[in-house]
């Protein structure tokens, strides 16, 4: 059974909360002691309804204001597939929650309230989805019961959004009604809205085609440890572990070593149930070399004859999280892979405006939550590949080594 990671997000109040609570309640996916919680929760609150939406706003301050501040995980499972869920915060001061969030998301669901259409924060979340490279998006037009289910309101918002997201770069887009309150088409189809035709939300998350998302081309193994146990049973074992982040890989395949250039063969393969013939992203596992080459954590496996780009000078788009605002000759630490290293903010080339898209050539810093491209010069190489190709050998964050904090995280644009 496969793994789909998903996140939310949209605009306060556009009903995010309440249609995880609802996914998870009508696919039975919520124990009996959660629902009387939130049950008696919702009763001295003085709700006529069942809040849903607190089984996953679990701070005190996201329930006394109705709202979502921290990314909030949570986990289910259906005959067809399992979910990891992201439910991400909608206020603009917390944008770097939802870039958390959306990071390592296999599709995004971009909630809308029917009655007000495309707000700025729906268009700033999608903007942020095709800047991180979210394979599937999902357009959820939430309270179609608050506009009687109308078919019109439904074209009209739809017809918007795909001019929108016209101009973005996002390769799979689908629009389905909802009322997260009632349930109309999370699970179940609705018979509120009989002119719809296609699938219900959670059909179509456990159907979306995410195989063919992972970079099945370039093998790319950054090693996060050595394994040497020092044992009589295992004497001469040496193993390297670590995420296939891109490409297969097969017992017998000629392999190379980088920054060493040593090259190699695999000598065998295991994984957490034994042994394998064969290995690919996202699979976590060991591999054994023939030769005893100098191997060490921040190192990477890959082909001959299909590398990443040894760099030191990187061209990223960054979202800045810290507190304090970004400025041309800053230092950073760099935690790229399991690489990590210092880095240097040689330039900042524009601040983006992510509501008009417009490039601030002029601007001096970044400030919390803003978004921008930066060029950075490291204390050692990264083994990096454009992000657009891999996500994972393509994102990095930044740290402020004063106080240990992440304040960026980077997508490669261009490495040399």
């Amino acid at each position: 059974m496969d793994l789909l990671r998903f996140a939310t997000a949209g605009s306060v109040d556009d009903g995010k909360s309440t249609l995880i609570g609802r996914m998870l309640y009508d696919s039975k996916s919520i124990f009996s002691d959660q629902l009387e919680s939130i049950e008696k929760t919702s009763r001295e609150r003085g709700d006529e309804y069942t809040d849903l939406a607190l089984l996953t706003d679990g701070l005190r301050a996201e329930r006394e204001q109705g709202i979502t501040i921290d990314v909030a995980y949570r986990y289910f499972s259906t005959p067809k597939r399992k979910f990891i869920i992201a439910d991400t915060p909608g206020h603009i001061q917390y944008t770097r929650n939802m870039v958390t969030g959306a990071s390592t998301a296999d599709a995004a669901i971009v909630l809308v309230d029917a009655r007000k259409g495309l707000s700025e924060q729906s268009r700033r979340h999608t903007f942020l989805v095709s800047l991180l490279q979210v394979p599937h998006l999902i357009l959820a037009i939430n309270k179609m019961d608050l506009v009687d289910w109308s078919e019109e309101v439904y074209e009209s918002i739809r017809s918007e959004f795909v001019d929108f997201a016209a101009k973005l770069d996002i390769s799979d887009l689908t629009v389905i009604p909802v009322s997260a309150l009632q349930g109309d088409n999370v699970v179940d189809a609705s018979a509120n809205m009989p002119w719809y035709k296609g699938s219900t939300l959670l059909h179509h998350l456990e159907t979306v085609h995410i195989a063919s998302d992972r970079n099945l081309v370039d093998v790319r193994f950054p090693v996060q440890y050595v394994i040497r146990p020092h044992q009589s049973s295992h004497h001469d074992y040496r193993g390297y572990a670590g995420q296939v982040c891109g490409g297969v890989l097969r017992v017998g395949d000629e392999v190379v070593v980088l920054p060493s250039g040593m090259p190699t063969r695999i000598a065998a393969i295991y994984a957490p149930s034994g042994p394998v013939e064969s290995a690919f992203a996202p699979m976590s596992v060991t591999i054994c070399l023939e030769d005893d080459v100098d191997v060490s954590r921040g190192d990477m496996i890959c082909r001959q004859n299909n590398r990443p780009t040894v760099a030191q000078d990187i061209d990223a788009m960054i979202c800045w999280m810290g507190s304090t605002p970004l400025q041309p000759g800053q230092r950073l630490a760099i935690k790229h892979t399991t690489r990590n290293a210092r880095a240097l903010v040689q330039e900042l080339q524009y601040e983006l405006n992510i509501n008009t898209l417009h490039r601030n050539s002029a601007a001096v810093d970044l400030k919390l939550n803003e978004i921008g491209r930066v060029r950075l010069r490291t204390t050692m190489p990264l083994l990096a590949d454009e992000y657009r190709r891999n996500r994972q050998t393509g994102g990095f964050v930044l740290i402020d080594e004063a106080n240990n904090n992440t304040v960026a995280a980077g997508m490669i644009v261009n490495a040399n």
